[in-house]
């Protein structure tokens, strides 16, 4: 079994490269998201399928532009594992980029719940429309 922290910095790794079929080897199929804010990829998704989905909408978005970053090693507490990030993208003229925190749970070696914070969720809201 992979411990949560190896998981989640594989995770991170895949996405960093932008390897989306390996992002999602990471997540279980019944896996809960809970994006925040009042944009059109916010709310609570249900299922690997609509997770990568949402992902794919924000690549769309972009113009493949959505890039994260670790800023920090992800931090362990049981199952729970923190990861302090950077993300950003372009649409249009308009840029942004922000720090947050995502919180994910780890089970089997899969990640099954994911908690995003936005640092400036207005501004990111406002990037992504709704």
């Amino acid at each position: 079994m992979t411990a949560p922290v190896a998981v989640v910095q594989q995770y991170f790794d895949a996405l960093m490269a932008k390897d989306f079929a390996k992002v999602g080897s990471f997540l279980a199929t019944d896996i809960v998201w809970h994006q925040p804010g009042a944009n059109q990829f916010s709310g609570t998704r249900e299922g690997a399928d609509a997770v990568n989905a949402m992902i794919g909408g924000m690549m769309a978005a972009s113009a493949g532009t959505f890039e994260l970053e670790l800023i920090a090693p992800p931090m362990l507490n049981g199952d729970l594992v923190a990861a302090a990030i950077r993300f950003g993208a372009r649409r249009d003229e308009v840029e942004m980029t922000m720090d947050g925190v995502d919180l994910l749970r780890v089970a089997d070696g899969q990640i099954v719940e994911v908690w995003l914070f936005s640092g400036d969720q207005k501004a990111e809201d406002d990037f992504w429309g709704a």
